[in-house]
């Protein structure tokens, strides 16, 4: 299963380059384009349907699984001493998070008061530890997959719970843009497995967003954080009450 939603993903980002819509895919499959979002979001297709889709886009099925083959080589976590050496670093840090996020150095240099040279500067010490590749005109590379997460309890994990977990709360959350949500329940562990998939798959769902989204202009996207968080937790002021 998890070999064809990796399959799918790569064959959504390959319409996507291509510009090619839901649309054109229910055109050539000779079905509804509500049934085309049900494919996808099902990730239930047949062999021949994926060999037409391929044949829309100018692709043969073994080149769709190469290019799945290459992305599933990229780095889904960093190593504890690379997330060491970039927590360490809050410009770096910056940068790093900016990049993984999509943002180009002309982006990065448009949004934030850093200089040309230090900006840089900092692009090739990620490029020097693998994060990035930095092209000639200071284009880009991410070496890193879409799926990309910080290792669990890491340095960088660590700097965001120390650093940004009172001042992410600090909101009422009543805008538009924001909503928090606190729920509380008596669950088995059963159940409590079956809620952390769920919390994955919305996670997977986030990053692909972040996906599509790349191309639009960054004066039209705005920081976005998600948290979601589930423990075996009862409130310390309760525990003084529990027998």
């Amino acid at each position: 299963m998890a070999q064809v939603a990796s399959l799918v993903k790569t064959l959504k980002q390959e319409l996507k380059s291509q510009g090619k819509t839901y649309t054109d895919v229910a055109n050539v499959l000779e079905l509804s384009e509500a049934s085309v979002k049900r494919l996808f979001s099902e990730k239930n297709f047949t062999l021949q349907r994926l060999e037409t889709i391929c044949e829309l886009l100018h692709l043969d099925f073994s080149d769709l699984v190469q290019k799945m083959n290459r992305e599933q080589r990229q780095l889904t976590q960093l190593t504890h001493d690379q997330e060491k050496e970039i927590a360490s670093d809050l410009l770096l840090l910056l940068v790093a998070v900016s990049v993984i996020n999509g943002l180009s150095a002309a982006d990065i240099l448009s949004h934030y008061d850093i200089s040309e040279t230090e900006c840089i500067r900092k692009l090739a010490k990620l490029d020097r530890l693998k994060v990035i590749d930095l092209l000639p005109g200071n284009r880009v590379k991410l070496l890193v997959a879409p799926n990309f997460h910080w290792l669990p309890n890491g340095p960088i994990q660590k700097f965001f719970q120390e650093k940004v977990e009172q001042d992410f709360f600090n909101s009422r959350f009543d805008r538009s843009t924001e909503k928090l949500i606190v729920s509380n329940a008596l669950l088995t562990h059963h159940s409590n497995g079956q809620i952390q998939k769920k919390m994955q798959r919305l996670a997977v769902e986030f990053n692909e967003l972040m996906q599509e989204d790349q191309s639009i202009p960054i004066d039209k996207k705005h920081g976005t954080t998600m948290v979601l968080a589930i423990r075996q937790w009862n409130y310390s002021l309760f525990k003084k009450l529990s027998k």
